[in-house]
C-alpha cells in the first residue's frame, strides 16, 4: 500500500539508516476502537507509529488494538516506536526499553521520563541519564523533551539521532505555547532533527511547526478523540504537508507597518494590456 501518495517527490528525512517520507508521526492510545485505530493510521498516511508498552502490559497484553496497529503496520510498511510513557526514573525507563526492544524486535525507542505529575512535564535529568546508557546499549533513542536549548544539546552530544520537544503539556491540545523557545531551537540546532511532540490540538498547530521548520510532528489524542478520528487524520496529514510545502516556499517576513499589496504609484498598469 501507497502511503506517500500525496508528498512530494525527493522531501525525504532520516533516522540514522532508515529514509522517511512522511512527517507524520502518530500515537495509537484512546481511540474508539482498533478499526477506527487502523483506518486513522491508513489515513494519516505515517510511516512511524508509536505504542506504549507499559499500557499494553497493564491491559493484558494484546486487547485488540495491538493486533489491529501490528496488521497495519504490515500493510502499510510502517515501523513501530515503542515508547516508555509513565516512567518516572531513568532506571524504570531503561527496564522498559529493554522489554520493547524485546517485545517488539526494534532499537527504537521513544524515552518518556516525567518528572511532573500536574504537567508531564519531562525530567531532563533523568531523561540524559537513560539517554546515555540506552545509546551505549545500542538503541535508537528518540527523547521526548522540552524545549530548553542547553537540555537538547546534551542530548544530542548524547548520541540521538533526533530530539522531540513538546509544544505544551501531553492531551492538552493548547498548540504552540512558545514558538520563541521552538524557533530558537531550529535556528541554533540547524542540523538536527526534530519533531514537536505533545500538545498539538489542529491542524493549523502542526502547519505552524512546520512552517517553524520542524522536520515531523507526533501527535495522538487531538486525532484519537476527534468527532471523527479518521477524518482528522487526514486533516492533520494536509496541513503538516502545506506547513512543509510553505516553509519552502519561503514565508514572507511580518511586519509592523502595511504594505499595499497593490502599488498606487510608480509604474502605470493597464488591466488587459498585452505583456
Amino acid at each position: 500500500m501507497d502511503i506517500s501518495h500525496s508528498l512530494q517527490p525527493g522531501d525525504t528525512w532520516r533516522v540514522g539508516e532508515v529514509t522517511l517520507h512522511s512527517r507524520f508521526l502518530l500515537g495509537t492510545a484512546r481511540y474508539p476502537s482498533p478499526q477506527v485505530l487502523r483506518e486513522a493510521i491508513i489515513a494519516a498516511g505515517t510511516e512511524v507509529v508509536t505504542v506504549g508498552l507499559k499500557r499494553t502490559l497493564a491491559a493484558g497484553g494484546d486487547n485488540g488494538f495491538v493486533g489491529a496497529v501490528r496488521q497495519t503496520l504490515a500493510e502499510t510498511g510502517a515501523r513501530l516506536l515503542p515508547n516508555t510513557a509513565g516512567c518516572r526514573t531513568a532506571r524504570e525507563a531503561v527496564q522498559l526499553a529493554h522489554m520493547a526492544r524485546e517485545i517488539y524486535d526494534t532499537p527504537w525507542i521513544k524515552l518518556e521520563v516525567i518528572g511532573d505529575e500536574h504537567t508531564l512535564q519531562p525530567d531532563m535529568f533523568e531523561l540524559l541519564t537513560a539517554t546515555s546508557q540506552l545509546v551505549r546499549e545500542g538503541f535508537t533513542v528518540f527523547p521526548y523533551c522540552t524545549d530548553d536549548l542547553v537540555g537538547c544539546r546534551r542530548l544530542l552530544d548524547a548520541g540521538c539521532p533526533v530530539l522531540m520537544p513538546w509544544g505544551a503539556p501531553i492531551g492538552s491540545g493548547q498548540g504552540l505555547l512558545n514558538p520563541f523557545a521552538l524557533r530558537t531551537l531550529r535556528e541554533r540546532l540547524p542540523d538536527a532533527t526534530l519533531i514537536v511532540d505533545a500538545g498539538i490540538g489542529a491542524p493549523s498547530h502542526a502547519a505552524l511547526a512546520l512552517e517553524l521548520g520542524f522536520d515531523a510532528v507526533l501527535l495522538n489524542t487531538a486525532v484519537a478523540q476527534a468527532r471523527d478520528p479518521v477524518v482528522m487524520a487526514q486533516a492533520f496529514r494536509l496541513a503538516i504537508e502545506a506547513g512543509r510545502l510553505a516553509r519552502h516556499s519561503g514565508l514572507i517576513a511580518a511586519q509592523d507597518f502595511a504594505v499595499a499589496s497593490t502599488p498606487v504609484s510608480g509604474e502605470p498598469m493597464l488591466l488587459g494590456a498585452a505583456p
